[in-house]
C-alpha cells in the first residue's frame, strides 16, 4: 500500500513536468484554439503558471517568458516536501 502511494505520486508529477514542457514546447508554435490536445495542456497548465507570471512578467523590452521555469523549480520543491511528508507518515 505504501510503495502504491508512493508510486501514484511520483507519477502524478511526473505527468505534470510533461503538461509543462509540453506547454513550454507548444508556445513556441502559432496554434489555433480547438484542439483538443492543446486545450487540455493549457486548461491543465495555465492556473499554475499565471502564479508565476503575476511574480514575473514578461516585459516588452524583454518578452521572454520565464514563469515556466520557476513553476518547474516550484513543482520541483513541492515534489520533494510531500516525499518528506509521506516518509515521516509512513
Amino acid at each position: 500500500m505504501v510503495s502504491f502511494i508512493f508510486n501514484f505520486v511520483h507519477v502524478a508529477f511526473r505527468i505534470y513536468y510533461f503538461l509543462l514542457l509540453a506547454n513550454i514546447i507548444l508556445s513556441w508554435f502559432p496554434m489555433r484554439r480547438g484542439n483538443v490536445i492543446t486545450d487540455f495542456i493549457y486548461e491543465m497548465t495555465e492556473p499554475f503558471l499565471r502564479i508565476f507570471r503575476r511574480i514575473l512578467p514578461p516585459s516588452p523590452r524583454f518578452p521572454l517568458d520565464f514563469s515556466p521555469v520557476l513553476a518547474i523549480f516550484a513543482l520541483y520543491i513541492m515534489e520533494v516536501l510531500v516525499f518528506r511528508l509521506l516518509v515521516m507518515l509512513f
